[in-house]
């Protein structure tokens, strides 16, 4: 068997046994709307998936890689529709999303991040008022520029730079706080 034909039996078989498990998954991060609903979501990740499983080397984990494909899926979603404001992509609950807000906050290309770095930037984040909380998230998590965020909520770009600068600052205070707490 070759890794395409592995590569697009595995995804077959996940998405047959996983479909509802996807559909709750892409329904608890964005909302369905009428032009786009959970399943839009999953038939064009699936698409393009099955298309493309020639390009792929194998694939060893079909769950990581599907999940992947569809949090883009549903970025790129929101992006478009200018959906900012209405909806939340990252779940406070998601230890793979914190994961990879750790990985960009603290900027070290290694991955090799622990549970607790990552449990107290999960704490000082909650510890941000929302407005803080809001920018750090749009911008350093859900990789939206200042110029969406200024379409969508109709504030300056440079007032929206200002406040996640001290946004940062007051995350950094929060964090020292808890490393100060937890010695």
């Amino acid at each position: 068997m070759t890794p395409e034909t592995g590569n697009k039996q595995k995804l077959e078989s996940f998405f047959k046994e996983e479909y509802n498990t996807l559909k709750g998954y892409v329904g608890s991060r964005l909302k369905a709307s009428a032009s786009r609903d959970p399943e839009d979501i999953i038939q064009d990740v699936a698409y393009n998936l099955f298309a493309s499983a020639d390009g792929y080397g194998p694939i060893s984990n079909v769950a990581a890689f599907v999940y992947r494909s569809i949090k883009n899926k549903i970025i790129d979603t929101m992006r478009k529709g200018g959906r900012l404001s209405e909806e939340r992509l990252p779940s406070s609950d998601d230890p793979d999303q914190w994961m990879e807000f750790a990985e960009l906050f603290y900027g070290n290309e290694t991955s090799a991040y622990s549970e607790k770095m990552v449990s107290s930037l999960k704490e000082a984040m909650l510890g941000l008022n929302p407005a803080d909380h809001d920018i750090l998230m749009a911008v350093d998590f859900e990789g939206y520029s200042y110029k969406e965020i200024s379409e969508e909520t109709g504030k300056p770009e440079g007032t929206l730079m200002s406040r996640r600068h001290r946004a940062l600052g007051k995350l950094n205070k929060l964090l020292i706080e808890i490393k100060n707490k937890e010695n």
